[in-house]
């Protein structure tokens, strides 16, 4: 079955950076587009960043020129390297696989950026 394991989550300080990563099982990993979403509390899940299985990536507003998201085909795991973190990306992060008939969540990592 289909499974994704988040880690590096944790509290930062304001300006620090922050490196999450989501290990993939179940499914043939390198053929799939994988993401990255976030819930801060109070507020509605929202894509961060995007990749295609050819690496083509996609960025929310917020998140350009702060955040990048890869891919390591051989491990089966997409990674979120965040930099410039600001308070406002405090949030539980979610790794997704957009699966054919539906939708895959990991459990979700804590971010927490201190001002």
């Amino acid at each position: 079955q289909v499974q994704l394991v988040e880690s590096g989550g944790g509290l930062v300080q304001a300006g620090g950076s922050r490196r999450l990563s989501c290990a993939a099982s179940g499914f043939i990993f390198s053929i799939n587009a994988m993401a990255w979403y976030r819930q801060a509390p109070g507020k509605q899940r929202e894509l961060v960043a995007h990749i295609t299985s050819g690496g083509s990536t996609n960025y929310a507003d917020s998140v350009k020129g702060r955040f990048t998201i890869s891919r390591d085909n051989a491990k089966d795991t997409v990674y979120l390297q965040m930099n410039s973190l600001k308070p406002e990306d405090t949030a539980v992060y979610y790794c997704h696989f957009p699966g054919l008939y539906r939708s895959y969540w990991g459990q979700g990592t804590q971010v927490t950026v201190s001002s």
